[in-house]
């Protein structure tokens, strides 16, 4: 009888063994292949899609150029050249001995005077607006406008937090372990405790599309592999701590957010429109982090914002 619950066992972990390498080396394969400038900055990968007026895409935690792509592949079309670059730690792109947001707008501008862009349209979402904000104080000859989406920046008296639950815990335990196949396994296991972890309530995906879901869900999956994004991960975990001054940036500026986006972005974003001078605020009442359902209004926000900042028809 122990023989049969032995062989049951190895089978059982090397089916599981199979389908993780099957989805690692896919996972593998998506976050290869992208080009390396090599700037003033040091060497920084990117990626790009679509023609036309240049737009700086910048991920926040977990992402990388893949994520910074698909951020805004249903917000800009192919009228728009995306540059999508990979932040310090994540993927091609090493981590630095200095590695501070100032660095790291340095080296956004860096990358655009490389790809011989005199200005762009800036998008930083989630962590990657810290850099985004750095971006239009230290460069403002290379910003056109600014565009922060879900901002992990800045507050006063709320800051952006990771949402306090035990499975939320667990989920950045599992991130700081830097282990593919821990968080493989929680997507297998426990989807809902990764996509509350991501900031979006899970009982939002009960009322989304499948298309929705889908997205989501695959934001959990564009994670891996976690081993080649974990140092900018632990290095985005550092609280933002400094206030910014935002009264400098002159740039048409547009702050995106969601009332019940479980990192409590909305106390930053309210910030930075209140001191960025003529600061756009939108704000959903519900979507989470990832604005789940608020894609097509995100679109026509953003193209509305950029007509009235004359950069769009």
């Amino acid at each position: 009888m122990l023989s049969i619950v032995f062989v049951t066992l190895a089978l059982v972990a090397a089916l599981v063994f199979v389908a993780y390498r099957s989805d690692m080396r896919r996972a593998q394969a998506a976050a290869e292949g992208a080009p390396v400038a090599v700037t003033v900055a040091g060497p920084i990968e990117y990626a790009e899609a679509g023609q036309g007026m240049p737009v700086l895409s910048i991920h926040g935690a977990g992402g990388g150029w893949d994520q910074g792509l698909a951020n805004v592949a249903g917000v800009f079309g192919a009228e728009f050249r995306v540059i999508a670059p990979s932040r310090f730690g994540y993927l091609g792109t090493p981590l630095p001995p200095d590695a501070s947001v100032a660095v790291q707008a340095d080296a956004h501008a860096a990358l655009l005077s490389a790809l011989a862009v005199d200005r762009a349209v800036v998008v930083g979402v989630s962590a990657g607006a810290r850099s985004a904000l750095e971006l239009a104080l230290r460069h403002p000859d290379k910003v056109s406008a600014l565009i922060l989406i879900v901002p992990g920046t800045y507050a006063p008296d709320s800051p952006v937090a990771i949402e306090d639950s035990r499975g939320s815990a667990l989920a950045f335990r599992l991130v700081n372990a830097g282990a593919d196949f821990t968080w493989w396994a929680a997507e297998k296991i426990a989807p809902s405790m990764l996509v509350r972890f991501l900031g979006v309530e899970p009982a939002l995906l009960d009322m989304a599309t499948p298309a929705e879901r889908e997205a989501v869900l695959g934001i959990v999956r564009s994670v891996q592999p976690l081993s080649r994004r974990v140092a900018g991960i632990n290095l985005d975990s550092v609280p933002d701590a400094a206030r910014p001054p935002l009264e400098r940036i002159a740039a048409p500026t547009l702050v995106v957010t969601a009332r019940d986006d479980l990192f409590n972005t909305l106390p930053a974003a309210e910030f930075a429109a209140e001191t960025i001078p003529g600061a756009e605020l939108i704000v959903y009442d519900t979507g989470g982090h990832l604005l789940v359902g608020h894609g097509e209004d995100l679109r026509r926000v953003v193209h509305d914002f950029l007509v009235r900042a004359s950069l769009a028809d």
